[in-house]
């Protein structure tokens, strides 16, 4: 009872005077908004990310030649995954599908279009694997793969560059100099670091003997049955392929293992790296706004000196006097981020619907952002409080 009688009195001193408690809660308010919509930005950041990641394929496992040293620096990838190493692993326990792939970089033209992409070469498994979809047209069939057929599908990017505003299926694309006729268009997929949206793709056989002529893959995706065994699976991998490229236990691997998992552990610590120091960055103005509580209570307890004076006249208590003034400093600080709270969550919600930025704020947010208020509220009006119940009451009274 007593706590609600001091906290009434407080906000009754406090709304005496609006404009300086509102000018007090300004940098509160900011402080507040701008850690919620940091937050908010970063979470969003690393949601989207996750999802990219995700998008990439279901339970995928990739692997990739390893790096080439001459005297400790690194000159390149070694050439050393083969698709009888694909087919090999296939038969892994666990391992539901596999999907190896060729690379290069080619020049595109369709009569006065000309454009430098990835050519990927890939077998039919590839779409299921990375979890991608034909937007238009069909998907590669093992006749295709048999055949060295010349037959190709673009990524959607691709396709609107190439023929913007009209349908590229059955038309005849040059490749290299090479004709190929288009089959298909891959659904968009969204833009991104190795996005399928840039790429293009011809069947694995066709990319080797009628295109670059590379025997060695650049990738071999392995689509997992269950995501709790990607350690099991990594394990015999590991052990298969170091077998069948005859490396002594003294030596290291020639290729490089890299599980969905792991790029999702590895963009989850970069993405909470960022959004920790934008949000220390945000909180320093939280900071401020507690020292300009501080000063303003200060003022107050100098122009209220004879009213303190005259509670102690009357009974009241030197921790009556620093209760009802560590109280007040509380509820500005508190009311400053809640306004706050409300303030970020609105420029959070507003960067989501008008901006390009996806935006998610988290129920820890608002109770970090509101844990803080009354911390920085406490922490910046003891000092005031107590030199208001350090005064003397006759000099208090005297006080004009």
């Amino acid at each position: 009872m007593l706590i609600k009688e001091t906290a009434k009195s407080a906000w009754r001193s406090l709304a005496s005077n609006r404009m300086r408690t509102l000018l007090t809660m300004l940098g509160m308010i900011i402080g507040t908004a701008a850690v919620v919509a940091v937050l908010g930005i970063g979470e969003g950041a690393r949601s989207s990310v996750e999802g990219r990641i995700r998008s990439l394929g279901a339970n995928l496992l990739m692997v990739r030649p390893g790096s080439a040293s001459t005297s400790g620096v690194r000159s390149g990838t070694v050439k050393t995954l083969t698709e009888d190493d694909a087919d090999a692993l296939k038969a892994l326990d666990g391992v539901a599908a596999v999907a190896p792939e060729r690379s290069g970089s080619a020049q595109l033209r369709y009569m006065a279009s000309n454009l430098n992409a990835s050519v990927t070469g890939i077998t039919p498994a590839y779409l299921e694997v990375r979890s991608l979809s034909m937007g238009s047209g069909v998907p590669f069939s093992d006749l295709d793969e048999q055949q060295r057929a010349r037959v190709v599908i673009l990524g959607a990017n691709v396709a609107r560059q190439l023929y913007p505003g009209a349908s590229p299926l059955g038309t005849r694309l040059q490749i290299n100099g090479s004709a190929f006729r288009v089959v298909g268009v891959l659904a968009e997929k969204g833009s991104g670091m190795g996005s399928p949206d840039d790429g293009v793709f011809v069947p694995m056989s066709t990319h080797r003997s009628v295109l670059f002529g590379q025997d060695h893959l650049s990738t071999i995706s392995l689509q997992l049955a269950s995501e709790d065994r990607s350690d099991t699976v990594i394990a015999q991998l590991d052990q298969l392929l170091r077998l069948r490229h005859r490396l002594r236990a003294d030596q290291p691997s020639d290729f490089e293992v890299r599980s969905q998992a792991e790029m999702l552990a590895t963009m989850g610590q970069i993405t909470g790296t960022f959004t920790t120091l934008l949000g220390s960055v945000a909180a320093v103005s939280l900071i401020v706004g507690g020292i300009g509580i501080m000063n303003i209570m200060l003022v107050s307890v100098r122009e209220r000196t004879r009213e303190i004076g005259v509670r102690m006249a009357v009974g009241a208590r030197r921790r009556d006097i620093m209760r009802q003034f560590l109280v007040e400093a509380v509820v500005v600080s508190l009311a400053g981020g809640v306004a706050g709270v409300g303030l970020g969550y609105g420029a959070a919600v507003a960067l989501s619907r008008f901006g390009e930025w996806a935006t998610i704020v988290p129920p820890y947010a608002v109770g970090l952002a509101l844990g803080v208020s009354i911390l920085i509220g406490i922490t910046f009006g003891v000092g005031p409080a107590r030199r208001a119940a350090r005064l003397d009451p006759v000099e208090a009274l005297r006080f004009e």
